[in-house]
């Protein structure tokens, strides 16, 4: 079950003032090819990340004291997809997958990928509710699932389907953000749900984990979530997206180096403790800061990464789920990686 592209269009067309005014409450929403404004609007989303530990810490505050820089919170890569075409957002976290679609038609959406920000592993998994009784993928045929559309997730879902043989016609799919999942999961109206860190946890206490996204990556179908930065913003504040990437990289070296101090940050961020921040951080995959030029991920201005390569397969696997209405050529996704001043910017 999808969205036809009339009906995404429309969506998107109906919430562009409403996002527009929620991400830039400053009135800051004409600045983002601005060189003189100097203001950054940016999405983050509530998993278990090094952007979170940014956020808290205020890393990039700290970097940037003469720039204004909001913070605002998105469920899901569509709905950021959906703020970057109403120009309301200059820096994203987002999936890899809704990466791929806002770079495919009909959104065509002018931004770069600056940054790997994690691999998906446990922290993204199938769930089946216990009273179910569904103990395989292939015994979800007839059942209802739960995913927010768009999303790694549900790129993820539909490839442990398809690995497993089913139809999406044979199951009935239901676009839900993460709470609204755990909703609908508590009232008995969901037979298995495909979803992310801190809700999947929840999930767990009652269901059994099919498949998790790092066994999907193994078979050849991995997820990633994405820093992204819009075209007019990098081109007008290159300096500023050095020091995001800059911030970003010193929150993985926390991750790596002391993870009490990542736990807590997480933790404040996300309302856990912060041993439960510790223990979903563990479940994440994070590259080192040298990783990110490196020739599997983002590369370097003379050779782009394999990150290319795999934004393009998930369009080839979207368009064969009939998600985007064609597969753009492998040269716009290599244009969309942002290799600017790699690997010196992230040199310690």
């Amino acid at each position: 079950m999808h969205r036809p592209v009339p009906r995404i269009l429309a969506a998107v067309a109906a919430v562009l003032t409403t996002v527009s005014l929620a991400a830039c409450g400053d009135g800051a929403a004409s600045g983002g090819g601005d060189p003189q404004r100097k203001s950054i609007r940016i999405a983050y989303q509530a998993f278990p990340s090094g952007d979170l530990i940014v956020k808290n810490q205020r890393l990039l505050e700290r970097a940037l004291p003469d720039y204004t820089i909001t913070w605002t919170k998105f469920d899901s890569g569509a709905s950021i997809n959906t703020a970057f075409a109403a120009n309301s957002v200059d820096i994203a976290a987002i999936g890899s997958s809704p990466v791929a679609r806002g770079l495919s038609a009909p959104l065509n959406l002018p931004y770069k990928v600056a940054f790997v920000l994690d691999v998906a592993g446990d922290n993204e998994a199938l769930v089946a509710r216990n009273a179910s009784n569904v103990s395989t993928v292939a015994g979800l045929r007839g059942r209802k699932i739960g995913t927010p559309f768009a999303s790694t997730a549900h790129f993820s879902l539909l490839a442990a389907l398809d690995r497993a043989g089913v139809k999406e016609s044979e199951v009935t799919l239901v676009d839900l953000e993460p709470q609204d999942i755990l909703a609908a999961w508590s009232r008995g109206d969901l037979d298995a749900a495909y979803t992310w860190l801190p809700s999947l946890d929840a999930l767990k206490k009652t269901g059994k984990v099919l498949v998790t996204s790092r066994e999907l990556a193994a078979a050849g179908k991995p997820t990633l979530d994405l820093g992204v930065v819009s075209t007019a913003f990098a081109d007008a504040h290159p300096g500023a997206v050095d020091a995001w990437r800059r911030a970003e990289a010193q929150a993985l070296d926390v991750i790596a180096t002391d993870p009490t101090a990542a736990a807590t940050a997480v933790g404040k961020e996300l309302n856990l403790s912060a041993t439960d921040a510790g223990h979903q951080l563990g479940q994440g995959v994070f590259l080192k800061p040298a990783d990110q030029s490196g020739p599997e991920w983002l590369g370097t201005a003379d050779k782009v990464g394999a990150l290319a390569d795999n934004l393009h397969g998930a369009a080839v696997f979207l368009k064969s789920q009939q998600k985007i209405d064609a597969v753009p050529d492998p040269s716009v996704f290599a244009a969309a990686i942002y290799t600017r001043g790699l690997p010196d910017v992230l040199k310690p």
